[in-house]
């Protein structure tokens, strides 16, 4: 990524997460609303996993600057969701729901720009989730 990608993605984020609870919200209602059979993936409370969410995102912004420092944390948790279920397949869905929930938070503010910031944050993150050695032995 390009050092003005990583400020787009990064000044975004500073501007949603203030409202962590309700992007988390917006977030997994859009999910559910364009792939209702991944709501049995989450069994837990939803505020707690749209907490995780927004932890999640927040380290995965920050450390865009050095990606490296996060490709174990990232290869775990894509070893982890692959226990509960998550498909390779099922990642371009919660792209998309991503993508739409910023647009939606940001409005005029997300840019094309942004939105190709965001998506090559995103595939960086997923492509390292999926590729974890743990989780292709399933």
């Amino acid at each position: 990524m390009t050092p003005q990608q990583i400020d787009l993605v990064q000044s975004s984020f500073a501007k949603v997460a203030p409202n962590a609870d309700a992007v988390a919200a917006l977030f997994y209602n859009r999910l559910f609303e364009i792939a209702p059979e991944l709501r049995p993936l989450f069994k837990g409370d939803m505020a707690s996993q749209g907490a995780k969410l927004m932890a999640a995102l927040a380290v995965a912004v920050n450390s865009l600057k050095k990606p490296e420092a996060i490709i174990p944390a990232l290869r775990a948790m894509g070893a982890r969701h692959r226990e509960y279920g998550v498909k390779d397949e099922h990642y371009a869905t919660v792209a998309a729901a991503l993508v739409w929930t910023l647009e939606q938070g940001l409005g005029a503010d997300f840019t094309e720009e942004m939105r190709g910031a965001w998506v090559d944050t995103y595939t960086l993150v997923a492509t390292t989730m999926m590729d974890a050695p743990s989780a292709r032995a399933a």
